[in-house]
């Protein structure tokens, strides 16, 4: 039975002769490749109406119907299937993709080959969120091996067997969290994996003594990095959340963005609506002025409370003598999270704030009733009224 013309069909010549084109570039192109039909093979006779035409001939809309998908189906029959041309696979697929270490530990990441080829490299590098771009680490060709930058000087192949092209990460820091691949280039066709370094560890609000919103993008990251810790990105923020962080001022994340998170709705943060990680989206990154959201992770040191009626130089001096130094922000909130401390006494912290950590509530010891870091401000340094927290490695 004929198919009748549709509304939808292009008008000819310009479809079908364009599909004939295709037909006679195939048969150029591959001369010696039997193509199951030609260019001769199809004649083409515009109907001068819609009824039935001669059996042997193609009216338009059959053709504009059949003619495209046949074109693709000989083109790809003709060139062969990518997937089958394909090479051996010589990197196994990880396990686990995603690697949990803290800072100070030695970490593997594991990159795994199935079988050999004849000549290859094994090409290391971490991709820089945000940045756009990855950062060499180390290369090797399975006998020797180049480390690159900083990240390079403490890497090295662990070579647990032949097949072995992981990855050992010593003295792990808080910039090396992130994605990672392991690249073999062999010559002929370059395979790789990739895997990612996730760091456990506390997320921390931050704003300086003059207030709220004072910072740019490069300004928080340097807040962050002189609290011990280095900009949260979103992933350590949305773990944060759901953790319990709840914070109504809007602070810069590694990406550039600009984000807080809302567990219990209410009218100065943000109104009505259901509780989650709340965007202000991309910023202008050196005029856009927000707090900062730092992430920190385990310490090699430990924090411990000094008690007394101390000014901020003489917790300084405090510190000293014994041989300490007065603790940062983040050095407080690890101790937190990673050792427990629970002291219900303010003390100053080198930034001149003065906080206090809690790991057990209590109605005594700040009212609130989760767990946390609980801050009096920055008050006048000359105020002689807290101990203070040391940090001692």
């Amino acid at each position: 039975m004929p198919i009748g013309p549709t509304s939808s069909c292009p008008p000819y010549p310009s479809l079908v002769q364009e599909h004939l084109d295709i037909i006679g570039h195939l048969s150029a192109l591959f001369p010696d490749k039997k193509l199951p039909i030609t260019t001769s093979s199809i004649s083409v006779k515009r109907p001068a109406s819609n009824r039935p035409i001669m059996q042997g001939w193609l009216n338009l809309p059959t053709l504009c119907h059949f003619l495209l998908p046949w074109t693709f189906t000989t083109l790809h029959k003709t060139l062969g299937d990518p997937a089958s041309h394909r090479g051996p696979n010589y990197l196994l697929p990880p396990i686990h993709e995603v690697i949990h270490s803290r800072r100070g530990d030695t970490t593997t990441l594991p990159c795994v080959l199935g079988t050999l080829p004849p000549s290859y490299k094994v090409r290391w590098s971490k991709v820089e969120l945000g940045e756009l771009r990855e950062t060499l680490i180390l290369i090797t060709n399975g006998l020797h091996a180049r480390g690159y930058g900083a990240l390079g000087s403490r890497a090295r192949m662990r070579r647990g067997h032949r097949l072995d092209a992981s990855l050992v990460i010593a003295g792990v820091r808080l910039e090396d969290e992130g994605r990672y691949r392991c690249e073999l280039i062999n010559g002929i066709e370059d395979e790789s994996v990739a895997l990612t370094l996730r760091l456990e560890g506390v997320v921390f609000p931050y704003q300086p003594s003059r207030g709220r919103y004072q910072f740019n993008y490069y300004e928080a990251k340097q807040a962050c990095e002189d609290q011990d810790g280095r900009l949260a990105t979103y992933a350590q923020l949305y773990q944060a959340w759901t953790e319990g962080l709840d914070w109504c001022n809007a602070g810069w994340l590694l990406e550039g963005s600009v984000r807080y998170p809302v567990l219990t709705e209410r009218a100065p943060c943000g109104g009505r609506g259901r509780p989650g990680i709340r965007s202000y989206g991309p910023r202008d990154r050196k005029r856009d002025r927000y707090d900062a959201f730092c992430f920190t992770s385990a310490l090699a040191g430990h924090v411990f409370f000094v008690p007394g009626r101390l000014t901020l130089s003489e917790a300084h001096a405090a510190c000293r003598r014994r041989r300490a130094v007065v603790a940062k922000v983040g050095h407080l909130y690890a101790a937190w999270k990673f050792s427990g401390l629970d002291q219900c006494d303010g003390g100053w912290l080198a930034d001149g704030s003065v906080r206090f950590p809690i790991t057990t509530p209590r109605p005594r010891c700040g009212g609130l009733p989760d767990p946390g870091v609980r801050s009096f401000g920055f008050p006048q340094p000359q105020q002689a009224n807290y101990g203070t927290y040391c940090y001692s490695e």
